[in-house]
Order: structure tokens, then C-alpha cells, then sequence
């Protein structure tokens, strides 16, 4: 029996059951099927565990040829805010206080600052709850995807445009990992430590990349907020809250890989446009993403095994149960790079292998014909 038995509860149906943690949080709530391959047969992003071991990185600032750590020291308006942060006891409860700030800014300095407790101090997981949403800013404004202006009439250049609109990624983001930090928080012993100090990893390398977006939309002339922005983000994350192995699917491996799609074709635009420094910051955090997307393979790779299921039919019912939509066009070679497998999200890779397979099977039966012939052959050569 499967060691994390004793901590579970299954709900019987008519179906096989779904495996829930004792507070109701599940690991999986779909039929999935069951599958005794180990997760190392799939092969994983080569830079994880250099990740893991980096140095705190402090190089908030871009710099006039790239990341550098800010020149002045923190203000005190910020410094009169931190003591929160600074109070806090465990991780987990670090992560809460950042969830209840409002102000973008702060929310990704006190971000770096929990992290770096976490890192320094050697600080427990503990235990807290998440807000039912984050705090935010009363600026953007946020509307549905239909209602957001296209670029000609948002006020914006088109450059400022899409850094805006990548500034609102990189916040939510900040908010996606520490929600996930904090929400499972109850289960630190059941998923293990390192499943935390990844996440709250995560969350440091969002809050860098806000800030260097931040910094360069004030460069250009304009401000985090300057024109609405959508909240679908959140509601991916909303849709998983109650399950780990649906969150670690619709965020890091739907959600966060989309970053790996768009960030070379935004790079691209932004080169067209003539803004080489923006292209520069933008290319920087479409880079820096592949860990985050590897991070979530891995353990959703760990999860699938504890629980002896199969990964890639896991994440399909998953998709299709929490109405997760995946789009294309799709970056296969970074999306490889960081260990998630074509097969799991292309249908047209699926329907490849399917045809290979399929020839396969017919070129065996043709060998077996074409042995008994032979055999044939010889016993009736024989038997003249």
C-alpha cells in the first residue's frame, strides 16, 4: 500500500474513486487511470536542481545592460510596511500577508523579503489561510478579455501596450504561487518541503520580473494600472483551489507555459517596433519561465506517481473536468526543454504517434505472415 494511504480518504462511487486529502483539498478529483511507470522515465529540464540551489538573486533593477541590484536602498515608505512580513513566524503566513497587499509595488518587494526570510532563516512551512482573492490596487480596472481596448485606442504605445499587459501577468503570477504556498499549506507534510520552497521560489522570480516591468513602463512615460486589464488569470487559479494536481495542470503547465509560446513572438514585436531594451527584459523572463513550467512538471510527474497514475491521461481529464482550455500556437522546443512532453497537450502528436503505431502493428503482423510462409515453405519443401 502506497504510504500516504493512512493521510488520505477515498470517496466511493460508481465510478473509481477520487483520492482526497482529509480536509477535502484533493490530489485528484477525476477518473484517472492508473499506471505503475515511474516518473523518471520522463525526461526533465537539465537546469532544475541548479535553480533550487541559486544564490538569492537581488538584481531587481535593470541596468543599462541588464540585471543589476538597485542602486539606492529600499525606501522607507517600504521599510514602514515590512513589519508584517518581518513578524511572521513560518512561510506559509509570509505568503498570506503578501496575498493581503494591495499595492503592486510593495506586494513584490515584500515578496522578495519573504523569500529571503524563508531562505535565511530557516523558517517552518507552517500554517494559514489564503484571502478568497488577493488584495488589489483600484487601478487597472478589471473587465472581461472582450472589453480590453486594442492598442490604437488604449492610450499607449504599442510597446508600452504589451509590457503592460505582461506587467499584469507577472503580478498575478506573484499571487498564483503564493496562493498555491499558502492553500496547501495543511498538507506540508503530505506533499514535503520542497514542494514549498519551489513554489515560493516561483514567486521571487515573478515579483523581479513585475519590477522590471514596472521600471520600464515608467521609463516610457507611464504606470502599472494605466489601462484595464483582465482577471482571467485568477480564475484558472480559482478553478484549482481545491486540488493540487488540478493547480500544478492549469497553472505552471497550461497557464505558465503559454509564456514559453508568447514570449519569442513578443520579443519579436517588440525588435519591429524599435524597443531593443524592452525586447531585452521581455526575452530575460520568457527565459527565466522555463523553470517555473519545469517545476510544475516535476511535481506534477511526483504526485502522479505517489498516487500511481497515469501522467499524461491524468492531465487530459484534468483539462477537460476544470475547463481549462489549451491554445496554440505552441514553442514545442521550450516547452521540451522544460520536460513537458508534446504528447500531453498536441493532439496532432498524439495522432502521429497513433499512425506510427498503428504501421507498427501492421509491419509485425506482415513479419508473422510472411514467417509462416517460410515455414511453409520449407515443410512442404521437406515433405517432397
Amino acid at each position: 500500500m502506497c504510504p500516504l494511504m493512512p493521510m488520505l480518504s477515498i470517496r466511493s462511487v460508481f465510478k473509481p474513486a477520487a483520492v482526497t486529502l482529509s480536509s477535502g483539498t484533493k490530489l485528484f478529483c477525476c477518473c484517472c487511470s492508473s499506471s505503475s511507470s515511474s516518473s523518471s522515465n520522463h525526461p526533465q529540464w537539465s537546469g532544475l536542481q541548479n535553480w533550487r540551489e541559486s544564490p538569492l538573486n537581488h538584481d531587481r533593477f535593470w541596468g543599462p545592460t541588464g540585471p543589476q541590484q538597485p542602486v539606492s536602498s529600499m525606501p522607507a515608505a517600504i521599510e514602514l510596511h515590512d513589519g508584517p512580513i518581518r513578524l511572521a513566524p513560518s512561510l506559509a503566513e509570509m505568503g498570506a500577508v503578501v496575498l493581503n497587499t494591495a499595492d503592486p509595488l510593495l506586494k513584490s518587494k515584500l515578496s522578495h523579503l519573504a523569500y529571503s526570510r524563508w531562505r535565511q532563516e530557516n523558517l517552518p512551512i507552517g500554517n494559514s489561510d489564503p484571502p478568497a482573492r488577493p488584495a488589489r490596487p483600484s487601478k487597472p480596472p478589471l473587465v472581461s478579455p472582450k472589453e480590453i481596448p486594442p492598442p490604437r485606442s488604449s492610450g499607449l504605445p504599442l510597446n508600452a501596450y504589451m509590457l503592460h499587459n505582461l506587467a499584469h501577468v507577472e503580478l498575478n503570477a506573484i499571487d498564483l504561487a503564493w496562493d498555491t504556498v499558502v492553500r496547501f499549506s495543511p498538507h506540508s507534510q503530505l506533499l514535503g518541503e520542497g514542494f514549498f520552497a519551489d513554489f515560493a521560489h516561483v514567486a521571487d522570480d515573478e515579483s523581479r520580473h513585475f519590477s522590471w516591468c514596472s521600471q520600464r513602463l515608467a521609463e516610457l512615460g507611464f504606470s502599472y494600472g494605466d489601462m484595464p486589464a483582465h482577471n482571467l488569470l485568477w480564475r484558472e487559479c480559482e478553478k484549482s483551489s481545491d486540488s493540487v494536481a488540478a493547480r500544478l495542470a492549469a497553472i505552471p503547465l497550461v497557464q505558465e507555459a503559454r509564456g514559453l509560446d508568447a514570449g519569442p513572438r513578443l520579443v519579436k514585436r517588440l525588435v519591429g517596433f524599435g524597443d531593443c531594451r524592452t525586447s531585452n527584459i521581455v526575452a530575460r523572463i520568457a527565459e527565466e519561465e522555463v523553470a517555473h513550467v519545469a517545476v510544475g512538471v516535476y511535481w506534477f510527474l511526483s504526485v502522479c506517481e505517489k498516487m500511481d497514475r497515469a501522467p499524461c491521461s491524468t492531465f487530459k481529464e484534468l483539462l477537460r473536468e476544470y475547463d481549462v482550455e489549451l491554445k496554440g500556437p505552441f514553442n514545442y522546443s521550450a516547452r521540451t526543454e522544460a520536460g513537458l512532453p508534446r504528447e500531453w497537450y498536441d493532439p496532432s502528436s498524439v495522432d502521429e504517434q497513433d499512425k506510427k503505431d498503428d504501421l507498427s502493428e501492421v509491419y509485425q503482423r506482415l513479419a508473422c505472415i510472411i514467417s509462416m510462409e517460410k515455414e511453409n515453405s520449407s515443410l512442404n519443401a521437406s515433405s517432397g
